[in-house]
């Protein structure tokens, strides 16, 4: 395993409730973590002091923001890719804009994402670990009923984690995508007032995975597809 002790890891979605427990186990392994942030400001006290840089403003489904922000950071041990967003949508209630909204959400940020990753990785030629976020209904889509766009989307960010850890095979760049059912943030619980929370997986328990991931000294598991269902 290797130590993560100064080591940069860029954080997308570290603001929400899995970014954030992310970014603790991070910085309490000794990294500093760098959040691109949509929002045009972000409360001071919502990451541990020290070792995150929050960067605001940066839209993640937009190519000229995304390559901008990775130009202005270090060479990087990692990219942990959690931005995205979820739709409940019937096919009947379905339009055009929230299949677009999906992908824009969901697929064009992680690629993106990766992309800009990948040259900063190849710049520096040390390799690296990029973390994709899918969905348990990526890898069995017949859970995915009643909220096909969000499944597509993240089936897409599946099958793009694939392909890119193929295509970077022999490069030292490790690509794998967790595949989590529903995790157990505040959001949820208030969406979801009847389900049975305590199945549910706690952000900290996938932090402690990604925290693992990003400690592998050899891309062993690249392409994997992991899933994190907790009891569910």
């Amino acid at each position: 395993m290797r130590t993560l002790q100064d080591a940069h890891v860029v954080i997308t979605g570290g603001t929400g409730a899995l970014g954030r427990a992310v970014a603790r186990a991070l910085v309490e392994a000794g990294a500093h973590c760098h959040v691109p942030a949509i929002e045009t400001s972000v409360p001071p006290d919502l990451f541990p002091a020290g070792k995150v840089s929050v960067t605001p403003n940066i839209d993640l489904s937009d190519e000229a923001s995304v390559a901008g922000f990775y130009a202005s950071l270090p060479p990087l041990h990692a990219v942990v890719n959690i931005a995205g967003g979820f739709a409940w949508a019937p096919i009947a209630d379905s339009p055009l804009k929230v299949l677009q909204e999906q992908l824009a959400m969901n697929l064009v940020s992680c690629v993106l994402s990766c992309r800009e990753a990948v040259a900063n990785f190849r710049k520096a030629g040390k390799g690296g670990h990029l973390v994709n976020i899918s969905a348990r209904p990526a890898l069995n889509p017949r859970q995915g009923a009643g909220m096909t766009a969000y499944t597509a989307s993240k089936a897409a960010v599946a099958a793009f984690t694939v392909a890119l850890a193929e295509e970077l095979k022999g490069e030292g760049i490790s690509v794998v995508a967790l595949a989590p059912s529903t995790i157990d943030t505040p959001t949820n619980r208030a969406d979801m007032p009847k389900a049975d929370h305590a199945s549910w997986v706690a952000p900290a328990a996938i932090a402690d995975v990604i925290v693992a991931q990003l400690g592998l000294s050899d891309p062993i598991n690249s392409g994997a597809l992991i899933p994190i269902y907790g009891k569910a």
